[in-house]
């Protein structure tokens, strides 16, 4: 089969796109994943590389010598290095340099001449270029930046969570771009200043969600207001407190609450005590320098009761310890030791209570902490919604730990006060579609019903937002702030909680939420109108032949369609009466979702591994009728390695991993012609600080395999291995790869020797396994690197690799795994070798 290589089967600048990558997630206000929250997106900048690279020929294709295509692969590493970056994610220069590129290998393919001028170039990409697909949409990263591309971009997903977010994303807001908004003008104004104003792309869009929002803000506040207390400066608060005098404040001053924290309770088993104990992690409220505050828990005896109360302290000092960790809890009263199983079956009996333990205020200079009152609590404990979302939560199911505590329905993640507020802005969608009519009645819009929708689907994603930030599974960060929902991808237990005031202009309130997604909307802004479709990725079928890029689910690591019922329960109230067919059930479509979920297969771990592994086959099985042969399919790949034992103690890597995951696209008559480790998690984020989190994908670059394939034998492919292994370092290295990227890196050129053939025979006939030609592998690339290393395990050439970069040092646990991937092992065996550190994210060789 005849083809060019492209960019990303030969050399790519991978520095350069992994310092972009992990850096964009960090950038938060204007980002496109602030539209709604979805798990594990992809950078958008790996998206953007990844997409470009595999589109554009390498110039070792066309140059007539080497000096020359390296010359000239250094000049497309330049464009690329600056296509990644954030700054230029709207820069139209950039873009067309970009688009230039393309469109000159476009032309290569097709044999026919390059288009002069930029409009020319679009209307080329658009028309002539291959379309790109990604059958598991997810956040839609992948289709964004295909039409940042200017190609055109086509996005499925079974989630309608997800098919929802990526319509939001790549086939709404094109739709609108250069018009004005459709809310009334500011007093003073004319409406015909704002029709005739330029509004450039989205801007229009974007106006009218912060207007709409506003107004429900307005009318919530009308509603439940009073739900929503402030707090009164007394006297005696301010002679107590020299932090409060500090800051300016007077007697009878009213500030406004950011959050309550609360704790919940259990009854000690201990008949002498018999206290609602709390159920605290941290007594902690501050940890920032000159600002230390912390909760100083106050035991009485009154009656032969005990209870406890709670103090407020600020400056240095010694907190008492949390009262709950992993292995249980100790009585705050009698220090006696509870069980977890003592916990949950209060839990389930629905014992499990909460108390109000803090008060954080909004001062004239910072935050101020109170201790709670009987007011505040009372008003928050006589809420009664007349609405409450019944559905059940799953019984098991991965990433749940909440329902072994008692919180069986969507409605026990939420307190009374989160329920009415989420009600309230969820029927406002109602009335302000009713002014939005009027509003857009009243000019001549074209498209008027589309937009009606448009904005409708936008504030619903608000009301989401709003309810990431206001359950009962929020906690209160000491850098002052509260922590979403989802700090994690797991429904887990959260023994204190924090609960923002949504009517506030702090963490956690309705507005601040309806900025992040207005502010986003610009960085969405294509001019190109995608597609987007809910479809089982083993059956979807195209008229076209397509570049397929996608970033399949993770194994058993993320259950995506359990967790997102958290959002489509308040989704499905606005939005199905405008998408009936994605709304159509109570909960998300969950039996053909592509996860090893035991709770899914009768408790049973093999049949869960089986479903994933045939599911997996079955998709690239169908997934090889829709790539063009002429460009290559890549795939992203995040699974963690794994280390098994026979019943011999031999040593075995999981088959849940890395080689399934590869001998699934070479049985599917892919041919793998690339791995590309691209960092793509932030350090800090709370995952990795807690975790050995995973930090790092490998993109796998994969080709449909050449009808006429050969067969070749053992020997012959180790002979191929090291006479095609030095050219393709030579190349990889000009990208500057490091050390431990470099090992990694070199697997794609030696598994697209063993992929290209329909099958390496062993000595004894029978067909070589993936294992095994990741090993012949190493060994080559060992030989080519360092003579000497040639006859060392995987485990000590792993080692060497990592001491080539850190030494002795720390480095991130994702580079580690990545690392083991390529050396054929595993971080959880060389832990268990004795040699490595590994915990909060961090890896270490130890020293002899």
């Amino acid at each position: 089969m005849s083809y060019r290589k492209k960019l990303i089967e030969v050399s790519l600048p991978l520095e350069a796109i992994n310092v972009e990558s992990a850096r964009e997630k960090s950038i938060r206000h204007g980002h496109p994943s602030t539209l709604h929250l979805w798990w594990a997106r992809r950078p958008l900048a790996a998206c953007r590389a990844v997409l470009w690279s595999s589109l554009v020929d390498d110039p070792g294709e066309y140059m007539p010598d080497e000096e020359s295509a390296n010359n000239e692969r250094e000049r497309l590493f330049r464009i690329l290095e600056e296509l990644v970056k954030w700054e230029n994610i709207n820069n139209e220069d950039v873009l067309d340099k970009a688009k230039l590129e393309i469109a000159r290998s476009v032309a290569r393919d097709l044999g026919c001449d390059v288009p002069v001028g930029k409009e020319a170039i679009r209307e080329f990409l658009a028309t002539k270029a291959p379309p790109v697909l990604d059958p598991f949409a997810g956040g839609g990263s992948i289709p964004l930046e295909a039409q940042r591309l200017g190609l055109r971009a086509y996005a499925s997903d079974l989630n309608p969570v997800a098919v929802l977010i990526n319509k939001a994303m790549i086939e709404i807001p094109p739709k609108f771009a250069g018009l004005p908004p459709v809310h009334p003008p500011e007093t003073g104004q004319r409406q015909e200043s704002l029709l005739k104003k330029e509004w450039k792309g989205a801007a229009g869009l974007a106006e009218d969600v912060r207007y709409y929002g506003k107004w429900m803000r307005d009318e919530a506040e009308k509603r439940i207001g009073h739900l929503y207390p402030k707090v009164m400066i007394t006297q005696e608060m301010l002679e107590e407190r020299e932090d409060l005098r500090q800051q300016g404040l007077k007697p009878g001053d009213e500030l406004t609450v950011i959050a309550w924290l609360w704790a919940r309770t259990v009854k000690c088993p201990n008949p002498a005590c018999g206290c609602q104990m709390p159920l605290v992690r941290s007594f902690l409220l501050s940890t920032k320098k000159g600002k230390q505050a912390w909760i100083k828990p106050i035991i009485e005896h009154i009656n032969d009761m005990v209870q406890i109360s709670y103090e407020i302290k600020v400056g240095i000092g010694t907190p008492h310890d949390g009262t709950v960790a992993r292995n249980g809890s100790r009585c705050l009263a009698c220090d006696t030791p509870i069980a977890l199983d003592y916990i949950r079956e209060e839990g389930q009996a629905g014992k499990i209570l909460s108390e109000l333990i803090a008060i954080v205020i909004n001062g004239p200079s910072g935050q101020i902490f109170i201790p709670p009152n009987s007011n505040h609590s009372n008003i928050a404990k006589s809420a009664l919604p007349n609405w409450e979302p019944e559905t059940e939560l799953p019984n098991k199911a991965l990433g749940f730990r909440v329902q072994l505590y008692g919180l069986k329905s969507h409605k026990d993640l939420f307190t009374k006060r989160q329920l009415i507020a989420l009600s309230t802005f969820s029927n406002l969608i109602d009335e302000v579609k009713e002014i939005i009519i009027r509003n857009i009645l009243s000019v001549n819009y074209p498209n008027s019903e589309e937009y009606i929708k448009t904005l409708i689907v936008f504030l619903a994603f608000a009301v989401d937002r709003a309810a990431s930030m206001n359950s009962s599974i929020c906690w209160w960060n000491q850098e002052g702030f509260v922590t979403n929902t989802f700090a994690r991808p797991t429904l887990s237990m959260t023994w204190d909680y924090a609960e923002t005031n949504i009517l506030s202009d702090t963490t956690g309130n309705w507005m601040g939420g309806i900025e992040w997604i207005a502010r986003a909307i610009p960085s969405i802004d294509n001019a190109q109108i995608g597609k987007v479709s809910q479809v089982d990725a083993s059956t979807i079928r195209t008229q076209f032949l397509a570049l397929v890029s996608t970033d399949p689910p993770y194994y058993d690591n993320i259950g995506y369609g359990d967790l997102s019922d958290f959002f489509y329960i308040w989704l499905r109230k606005p939005i199905a009466k405008i998408y009936p067919e994605l709304f159509a059930t109570l909960l998300v479509p969950k039996t053909q979702e592509l996860i090893a979920s035991p709770y899914r297969n009768d408790d049973s771990m093999e049949r869960a591994k089986a479903f994933f592994e045939e599911g997996i086959k079955k998709v690239f099985g169908n997934l090889n009728n829709i790539q063009d042969s002429q460009y290559p399919m890549t795939v992203y790949y995040a699974f963690k390695q794994a280390e098994n034992y026979d019943e011999k103690g031999d040593n075995l890597v999981s088959s849940t991993g890395w080689e399934t995951f590869l001998e699934g696209l070479v049985s599917s008559n892919f041919t793998i012609t690339g791995t590309w480790p691209i960092r793509t998690e932030r350090s800090t984020r709370p995952r990795n600080q807690s975790s050995n989190a995973l930090a790092s994908s490998i993109v796998l670059v994969a080709r449909i395999r050449s009808d006429d394939a050969g067969i070749i034998n053992r020997r012959e492919f180790f002979s191929k291995l090291k006479s095609e292994i030095p050219s393709a370092l030579r190349k990889l290295q000009q990208g500057n790869i490091a050390p431990v990227d470099l090992a990694q890196a070199a697997i794609g050129p030696g598994m697209a020797i063993f992929s290209r053939y329909s099958s390496v025979l062993e000595a004894d006939g029978s067909p070589m396994r993936v294992r095994a030609a990741l090993a012949l592998i190493n060994q080559a690339l060992d030989e080519y690197l360092a003579e000497q290393e040639g006859e060392y395990d995987s485990d000590t050439r792993w080692a060497l690799a990592w001491f080539e970069q850190y030494g002795h040092e720390q480095g991130a646990y994702g580079v580690a795994e990545t690392l083991s991937k390529a050396k054929n092992t595993s971080v959880e065996g060389l832990t268990q070798a004795g040699f490595l550190e590994a915990r909060s994210g961090k890896v270490r060789l130890l020293r002899r």
